[in-house]
């Protein structure tokens, strides 16, 4: 990685200079949509690189929210695959998607002369891309049992790989659900002169308040103390991503701008968390029926939105639309989501779905008294849980896992899941 970024001419040392990472198993879109909002509120030219993407593959590079158009994507395509051709043939490696995507947006923010860019990891931190930006402030969002064969198999491998991803005497900010771990992360950090930060420990968060509208939360961090801030994005576990971005941001700023203005910064991190939008999660696709969808697809990630929901819809009169994909944990994910619902409508994404009738077996487990319904396809479940929703008054959710959400959205208005393209 460091050949082909030296082969596309980027410097390096800017690259650290103005960008912050974000790591972790839940939370990582949300937090840096939320860095980087604030980063753009600031008035800085501000690039997010973020994965997957939900509809588009373009959504994953932005500058200040606009995505990167197909020109000149096309253009730094050809760039990139030309070093890679070369870099490849001189060192006997080859280079994977996210690999060639990752130099492909540096190269993006290096053209377009950004001030600040934020970077969501794809996999852990340690043998990330990522970790080739060097940063000096990053964040782990949350840690939850994903990838573990690649990670570890334990919480604690786990956060110490997505550890990685920050520069020696680097700073790194460990969302709420890390709590549990500090005394091992403060030790491991302590070879590389890594600092610790824990939301709720040195960053704090309190008077929590919730409307159908918004979140509301007081922050304190170091001499930093803002009231009733205001957060466009839903569920209790966005209070924590929030906490993390306003840190990374104002690391960031101390480091590059330290004679920044108090008030201008209370200004950006208000403005930025007030009008920041990151589809996907606990989003409402449609009013008559009511139907959210949510992308999470850990178990713990599953569980903490599935609480949330409840606690801003209410709980009752729901029907379950859910499906897991072929490699993840399926009795995890859908027994965390079925005991909440009398009537389970079980189904396959198009992209690496779970045989529906297998998923219908772990729900039946999980529930024996909910009634539980097989949809062959995304189109059958999307018709089927419309027309019960309609006839019986319900609303609708969809969870357990990003290809079944973005499919069931993409159905509901009328396109295809079949048209999507992932990788």
């Amino acid at each position: 990685m460091a050949a082909l970024l030296d082969a596309l001419s980027l410097d390096r040392a800017a690259l650290q200079r103005r960008s912050v990472v974000v790591t972790g198993s839940n939370g990582k879109g949300s937090t840096a949509a939320m860095c980087a909002a604030i980063g753009r509120a600031y008035g800085l030219r501000t690039g997010l690189f973020t994965s997957p993407h939900l509809f588009r593959f373009n959504e994953r590079i932005q500058i200040d929210g606009i995505e990167i158009d197909d020109e000149t994507f096309a253009r730094l395509k050809g760039l990139v695959e030309a070093a890679i051709a070369d870099v490849s043939k001189r060192r006997g490696e080859n280079f994977g998607a996210f690999e060639a995507l990752f130099a492909l947006a540096c190269l993006h923010f290096q053209d377009s002369n950004c001030d600040f860019a934020v970077f969501e990891a794809g996999i852990g931190g340690r043998y990330d891309p990522v970790r080739m930006v060097g940063a000096r402030a990053t964040c782990v969002t949350s840690v939850d049992y994903e990838h573990v064969e690649l990670l570890g198999h334990s919480l604690e491998l786990i956060a110490s790989d997505k550890s990685d991803a920050c520069a020696a005497g680097g700073t790194i900010i460990y969302g709420e659900n890390c709590r549990s771990l500090r005394r091992h992360l403060t030790e491991y950090n302590r070879g590389p002169a890594r600092a610790s930060l824990f939301v709720r420990d040195e960053i704090g968060v309190s008077n929590e308040t919730r409307s159908a509208s918004m979140q509301h939360f007081d922050y304190q961090f170091g001499d930093h103390r803002f009231q009733r801030i205001d957060l466009n994005l839903p569920g209790a576990f966005q209070l924590s991503n929030a906490a993390g971005a306003i840190t990374l941001f104002l690391l960031w700023l101390q480091d590059a701008h330290p004679a920044s203005a108090a008030d201008r910064i209370e200004a950006a991190i208000r403005a930025g968390l007030h009008d920041v939008r990151w589809p996907g999660r606990l989003e409402v696709i449609q009013q008559e029926p009511l139907t959210v969808i949510d992308v999470g697809h850990t178990p713990d990630g599953i569980r903490q939105s599935l609480a949330s929901l409840m606690a801003i819809h209410g709980a009752g009169d729901w029907i379950l639309v859910t499906g897991a994909s072929r490699d993840k944990k399926a009795e995890e994910i859908v027994g965390a989501l079925a005991p909440s619902f009398d009537i389970i409508i079980c189904t396959a994404a198009h992209h690496k779905g779970a045989e529906p009738q297998a998923i219908a077996a772990v729900a039946q487990l999980g529930n024996s008294k909910a009634n539980v319904h097989v949809a062959a396809t995304m189109a059958d479940a999307v018709r089927l849980s419309q027309e019960m929703a309609r006839a019986e008054k319900r609303r609708i959710y969809v969870a357990g896992g990003l290809f079944l959400a973005i499919e069931y959205a993409t159905v509901a208005k009328g396109g295809r899941a079949e048209d999507l393209e992932f990788f």
